[in-house]
């Protein structure tokens, strides 16, 4: 028999019953939660997310080749044709190269010895401010311990240097090389999809050798020419390039390869955007731009080992390449369409907490509406015959009116409202204001929820229906202990069992004014 239960429950099948309710305003919400489902799905998970692909990053490699020549005429260096080996430095970078546009030059240095620059640390009187062979790494060398003229008025400790030093404030106002702004950069870049075992390049298959000679990028003409002018390229990223070029900077040129591989080969190219990389604050402005130093060396008539030192500024271009590629797949799609079916499950459900949801709404609207009130109170040992407490409770037996308190002249310094008494207690010392003004006491909700007498006498009978409502000490008490009840659901709503919420000073001795304790 147990085998033949057993069996019995494999082989049932059950289903839910299902009650249909005829109502335009449950129908409407029940046919717009469905409405947001399915465009979510569609327009959200299958258009902007397309989570029916499958997604690879792309595996780039960049190698970029600068072309151009400029021509300076500076002292120290005299006239000097530039060309792609003098200001591109290093000739090949990993992603990125330089250009040089500005620098500081100080030729004929020999080691030697020659007076240190002048600052707090080298600035000296006699031999004995000059420590031989100690050395500063923000110096310029090793002193030799002895104190010589730098100037006709200042001395500096000698150290032994490549002389003479170089002095790097000297930096020109515009940049010297500003022809390079019309130099070009060709970027070759291949890029690799593994997981699809797609390659492409940035030169595509229709360019020829001809058409690159003669091709120059332009957003609109010409969005697939491989050759920029650098001019252009910071243009694009909102700067100029006179201005970029005199400290240098860094620049970044993005390429984004993201695909739908869905579609044909074609479709999948190259998007250039451009944006300065450095930070350009003018309220941070320390150590601002791009620059390094090198040096060409040489050797006298005399075998002397000299050099020509060259602190560079100029413009590093980071070539940055990033993408997605995405291609349908089976196993996105099931998972996906099983999570739209799930959530379109879930509508009868929430559609029916909605429908409960809105029922209480309107049997409590109906039941305020019923009883005319202004105010209901929030209290859990009232919620389960409110109505009772409706019927208590009438408009006309609240007084709406103003309650006339009058300031206290001797108040403390932490009261703002001026109807506080001083305290030594600090868990005393509380005002019901955080600035100057009326006290709470002096309204007229004080009065009606908690000293109206009607609704203290409503709620104490509600509590204890054989209360005695006449005069006396035991009265007073439960008069003043329903107060602070009435004042805390008013203020704070209902307080956990184990602890009470701190009452300000002047509403603790307003209540007490009115119904007195005479415990001392």
């Amino acid at each position: 028999l147990q085998k033949m239960a057993c069996l019995s429950c494999l082989l049932e099948y059950g289903t839910v019953k299902i009650i249909v309710i005829r109502n335009k305003a449950v129908g409407s919400v029940f046919r717009l939660i469905q409405f947001l489902i399915i465009l979510y799905v569609i327009g959200y998970v299958c258009v902007v997310r397309k989570s029916y692909q499958v997604k690879d990053s792309v595996i780039s490699t960049v190698t970029t080749k600068v072309k151009g020549t400029g021509f300076t005429n500076i002292s120290g260096l005299g006239a000097h044709v530039w060309d792609v080996a003098d200001y591109n430095i290093p000739p090949e970078g990993e992603s990125s190269f330089f250009v040089l546009t500005n620098m500081i030059i100080t030729p004929n240095q020999m080691q030697s010895s020659c007076p240190e620059l002048p600052d707090q640390s080298t600035i000296c009187m006699s031999d004995s401010d000059c420590t031989e062979g100690s050395s500063d790494v923000r110096g310029n060398g090793i002193q030799t311990g002895l104190c010589v003229n730098y100037s006709e008025t200042v001395k500096t400790c000698e150290v032994l240097s490549w002389c003479p030093l170089e002095i790097d404030t000297d930096l020109p106002e515009n940049p010297l090389l500003a022809a390079a702004e019309n130099f070009t950069v060709l970027i070759k870049n291949t890029v690799t999809y593994p997981k699809f075992n797609f390659h492409k390049r940035n030169i595509l298959p229709d360019v020829n050798s001809s058409y690159l000679k003669q091709c120059e990028f332009n957003r609109i003409t010409d969005p697939h020419c491989p050759i920029f002018r650098l001019k252009d390229m910071v243009a694009e990223a909102e700067e100029d390039f006179q201005t970029m070029a005199t400290r240098g900077g860094v620049l970044g040129i993005l390429i984004d390869w993201s695909c739908d591989l869905d579609f044909p080969e074609h479709y999948c190219g190259p998007k250039y955007s451009f944006c300065r990389m450095d930070n350009k604050n003018p309220e941070n402005n320390v150590a601002p731009g791009y620059n390094f130093r090198f040096a060409k060396y040489y050797k006298t008539t005399d075998d002397v080992e000299t050099r020509t030192l060259i602190k560079s500024y100029g413009i590093r271009f980071d070539v940055i390449v990033f993408g997605t590629a995405g291609k349908f797949n089976i196993v996105p799609t099931i998972v996906n369409v099983g999570a739209a079916l799930t959530i379109l499950g879930l509508v009868s459900p929430v559609k029916s907490a909605l429908t409960l949801f809105s029922s209480l709404c309107l049997l409590l609207l109906l039941l305020i509406n019923y009883t005319n009130i202004q105010y209901v109170f929030c209290c859990q040992e009232y919620t389960g015959h409110l109505p009772d407490m409706v019927d208590l409770l009438q408009k006309d037996c609240i007084i709406d009116q103003q309650l006339q308190v009058l300031p206290r002249r001797s108040h403390p310094d932490w009261c703002l409202c001026g109807c506080c008494l001083p305290s030594n207690q600090p868990q005393e010392q509380l005002c019901c204001r955080r600035s100057i003004g009326r006290c709470i006491t002096t309204s007229s909700q004080f009065g009606q929820l908690v000293l109206s007498r009607p609704v203290l006498e409503a709620v104490l009978l509600y509590r204890e229906p054989l209360f005695e409502l006449t005069e006396g000490e035991e009265q007073t008490a439960a008069f003043r202990h329903c107060v602070y009840r009435q004042y805390i659901s008013w203020r704070f709503g209902v307080p956990p069992k184990e602890s009470l919420p701190v009452m300000p000073s002047c509403s603790v001795w307003r209540i007490r004014e009115l119904f007195p304790s005479k415990r001392k």
